[in-house]
């Protein structure tokens, strides 16, 4: 399994688990411009920004560290972005998500992070 598969099977998979939980999936891999979302979900609480990292088994460190500061900031513009091109949603209370994915070779670790970052304009 390559990188890119590894990438689509994982948010697949995040997709799923949410929708089993209630999420609506709205949006995937949305592009605004240069930046993107994976998954765009809503659910009774808001919409939900989720970012979704799937790394193949064995790991050196959980993938959630690779949402550094750099990719928080292109998540909140691309959500602003997101909210703009859809004004109906703009009432509703905003959170930014983290799924991680890690595909053993016969089990697969999901584990999610809600509320991950909350943006913070200076």
């Amino acid at each position: 399994m390559d990188r890119r598969e590894t990438g689509k099977l994982g948010e697949d998979a995040a997709a799923q688990w949410l929708s089993a939980r209630g999420h609506r999936i709205l949006d995937r891999n949305w592009r605004g411009g240069r930046v993107e979302l994976d998954i765009v979900s809503e659910d009774a609480s808001g919409i939900h920004f989720v970012e979704v990292k799937s790394r193949k088994a064995p790991l050196m460190a959980d993938p959630a560290v690779n949402v550094n500061s750099l990719k928080m900031k292109n998540i909140q513009s691309a959500a602003q972005r997101w909210l703009h091109s859809h004004a109906g949603f703009c009432p509703l209370e905003v959170f930014f998500d983290v799924i991680t994915v890690v595909f053993d070779t016969e089990t697969t670790y999901l584990n999610y992070y809600p509320q991950a970052f909350i943006p913070i304009h200076v």
